[in-house]
Formats: C-alpha cells, structure tokens, sequence
C-alpha cells in the first residue's frame, strides 16, 4: 500500500463512509498496484456525473448487492477512478473533489489545477 498523502503532500483525509467507499473500502481514497483503476479522487457525485457514467458504461447509480454496492445518489462522496474523472472533465460532467481526500497518485494523471476548478468549499 503506498502512503496515504493528498495530493498537496499532506496526511490524506477520510471521503466518505455511508456509502463506505475506497478501494479497500476503507472511506479513503488509498491505492496500491492491485488498484488498476486507480480509485484516487475523493468526488461529491451529481445527477448529471451519474448519468455520465452510466451512458460510458459505468452505471454507479443501481445497487448491486451481490457485491455489497448499494448505488450512490448525488451528494455522495465516492472514490472515483482517476481516469473516469478525466473522461468526465473533457466531457463537462466531472463532479466536485475534495482535494484534501484525493491521493496524490491522481495528479499522475490529473493536474492539480484542473482539480482545484472542481474543488469543494
């Protein structure tokens, strides 16, 4: 497991735990290299986000029980992976981050202030 450090090089903060979220489903956006989605960005989902995600193949609305998944709704804080984001900033879906929660293996592919746009107050 790598450090748990945000991405301003600080101790990484809690994201969320109803749902509990993470990876490890920890409530931390933590990775390691088992993580190949790199479930790094600690995201507030919206209506639109989850529709977004779902049109691309995701659908992170519907609960899957099977996997322990009850579906988020907007205003949910949830492990995002890094690359979804992405997908959903190019796209002008990307939902608002707490930047304190997010790992700091995110700005391996998201630059800081692209995520600092999209930052919680």
């Amino acid at each position: 497991m790598f450090d748990k450090i945000n991405v301003f090089g600080e101790k990484l903060q809690e994201c969320g735990c109803h749902p509990m979220t993470g990876f490890f489903r920890d409530g931390y956006c933590n990775t390691d290299y088992s993580d190949r989605g790199m479930h790094t960005v600690c995201c507030e989902v919206t209506e639109e986000f989850l529709e977004f995600s779902k049109k691309v193949g995701n659908d992170l609305s519907t609960p899957k029980p099977e996997f322990g998944f009850v579906g988020l709704k907007p205003g949910d804080h949830w492990c995002l992976c890094a690359g979804r984001w992405l997908d959903a900033y190019k796209a002008g879906k990307a939902p608002l981050v707490k930047l304190e929660a997010c790992h700091e293996e995110t700005l391996a592919i998201i630059p800081l202030e692209a995520l600092k746009e999209f930052a919680l107050t």
